[in-house]
């Protein structure tokens, strides 16, 4: 048994081995998802993400474990920030950048980082993937590694890392039977709200419907992407996914993928994209032509819970941020990312700022589930 990295990207690993590895309960660690970025040239030098993939073969050169990893020249993309880190490095002399990432780019959604046959993950190969991790960061000489969304037990128990914490917003299945019966949970108030904002999108004479990947027409793509670089293009963002990797996705992963599109008088003005896991729903992007009153809520997230209890699929992560989710039935949820720091004497502070940021961050998320719309028991 050895380990490696991949100077040439996925495309070195057969899909079928790499799928084998990661549950199809997360389609955005898929080898179609991951190695759409690197062919439709969302990654690279220009962006700052470089695939470094780590993967664990055996003496017949077969595929026993993976890490989805990525040199970084930059923090762009990771929706963990880490710029007063960057900026330490440098009062003390040191370059924080490259650095090493284990994630999916562009995507904060939770799930496992260490990747391995299922029948291995219970043996003390898992255990060691860490120290492979490790071992690369070295040879590569960079300032650090960082484990983001990670849902592993092993990094949580591993001393040699710091654990971060941060917050986003979830929605969870209490085993409703209907949209109704998720608004019976609710304060009289929210209800309320609720249905006013979805009756708003009705009497703006607004038609949604759900398209699974393999159903979006190549226009349809085309528009979808445009609306999705204008949102970005609005908020001063930079789009990196390209039209070629969402049309990719579509045929690579079509019942995976699933756009929700708003129609008013025959033309599109409205387009939610989502990842549908095995048992979470995840939504990243949208884009609009139109700022109708209720439009985004609807699209983005009310489909989204309809499709939840229609799939019987327990979670819905929409995305990072946005504290108007929790009125709309999303509560605090922690996330949790693990930092490995080759310089020793800058562990100490960074592990001191970390105690610091939990504190604050625990007390934060109380304040905010003070806000929950679900009625008492």
């Amino acid at each position: 048994m050895h380990w490696r990295i991949l100077d040439d990207g996925i495309s070195a690993v057969a899909g079928s081995a790499w799928n084998r590895l990661s549950d199809e309960a997360y389609p955005h660690l898929r080898h179609e998802f991951l190695w759409a970025l690197e062919a439709e040239d969302c990654l690279g030098e220009k962006v700052g993400w470089e695939p470094r993939h780590l993967v664990i073969e055996a003496a017949d050169g077969s595929l026993l474990g993976a890490l989805p990893m990525y040199l970084k020249h930059n923090s762009f993309g990771e929706f963990v920030f880490d710029w007063a880190w960057a900026d330490a490095h440098h009062r003390v002399g040191l370059s924080y950048y490259p650095k090493l990432v284990i994630a999916s780019p562009f995507t904060p959604a939770t799930g496992p980082r260490l990747l391995l046959r299922p029948e291995l993950r219970q043996t003390p190969l898992a255990e060691r993937v860490t120290e492979y991790a490790i071992e690369a960061a070295r040879l590569l000489g960079v300032s650090s590694l960082h484990w983001l969304f990670a849902s592993d037990q092993l990094l949580a128990e591993d001393a040699r890392l710091m654990r971060r914490t941060g917050c986003q917003f979830h929605w969870h299945n209490r085993d409703y039977e209907s949209f109704d019966d998720f608004l019976a949970g609710l304060t009289s108030k929210r209800r309320k709200e609720i249905l006013r904002e979805r009756r708003m999108v009705r009497e703006a004479g607004v038609d949604l419907i759900h398209l699974s990947g393999l159903d979006v027409s190549k226009d349809e793509w085309r528009v979808f992407h445009a609306l999705y670089r204008a949102t970005f293009d609005k908020h001063g963002n930079y789009p990196a996914l390209t039209l070629g990797f969402f049309r990719r996705l579509a045929i690579t992963l079509g019942e995976h993928v699933r756009l929700v599109m708003a129609r008013r008088h025959g033309q599109i003005i409205a387009v939610a994209f989502f990842l549908v896991g095995a048992d979470c729903l995840y939504g990243r992007y949208w884009g609009c032509r139109e700022e109708l009153p209720g439009l985004h809520f609807e699209a983005c997230y009310y489909q989204g819970i309809e499709l939840c209890i229609d799939r019987r699929l327990s979670r819905f992560e929409p995305g990072a941020q946005g504290e108007h989710k929790i009125s709309r039935g999303f509560l605090p949820s922690p996330t949790f990312s693990y930092h490995w720091v080759a310089h020793e004497g800058l562990r100490k502070p960074i592990m001191l700022f970390l105690q610091r940021e939990q504190q604050a961050m625990d007390e934060y998320m109380r304040r905010l589930m003070e806000r929950s719309p679900y009625r008492r028991a």
